[in-house]
């Protein structure tokens, strides 16, 4: 029974450490995943600037819910830019300076949890406070590594 249960705990590892690349069938689903994933963030992310912004009158609850989006697509995209699924509107660079897209990826990651914990305190000025660094994240990152 140990034995049986070490061999399947080694073929989880291996079924797991596949490469990103095989999760998508065709470098065209990778680019449109990416694409679709940061979409969805744009979209939730500018109803947080609205609110920010003082477009649009601030609702704490919506505050919440689209910030908690925004985190949970900050965590998808990035296997999608694996080795061999260059394309869309993604720079070479990013496979030529993968840890310099890594620390983006990382910091936007980061910049996001705050983000849901400045919408948690209920207020806009919070939000106001962090909505400008997450912001500031996603621009360097499309700066540099993304095609106009």
């Amino acid at each position: 029974m140990n034995r049986l249960c070490t061999l399947a705990l080694a073929a989880a590892c291996v079924a797991l450490s596949v490469p990103a690349a095989a999760q998508f069938a065709k470098t065209d689903d990778a680019v449109m995943y990416r694409q679709s994933a940061m979409f969805i963030m744009s979209q939730h992310f500018g109803r947080l600037g609205g609110m920010a912004n003082g477009r649009v009158p601030y609702d704490a609850a919506a505050a919440v819910a689209n910030a908690e989006v925004v985190a949970a697509m900050a965590k998808l995209p990035w296997p999608a830019f694996g080795t061999g699924m260059e394309g869309g509107k993604a720079k070479p660079d990013i496979w030529k300076e993968q840890a310099k897209f890594k620390e983006n990826q990382d910091k936007l990651q980061a910049e996001t949890v705050k983000l849901v914990a400045a919408a948690k305190a209920g207020n806009v000025e919070a939000l106001k406070a962090q909505f400008g660094p997450t912001g500031g994240v996603c621009k360097a990152c499309h700066d540099g590594f993304r095609k106009d």
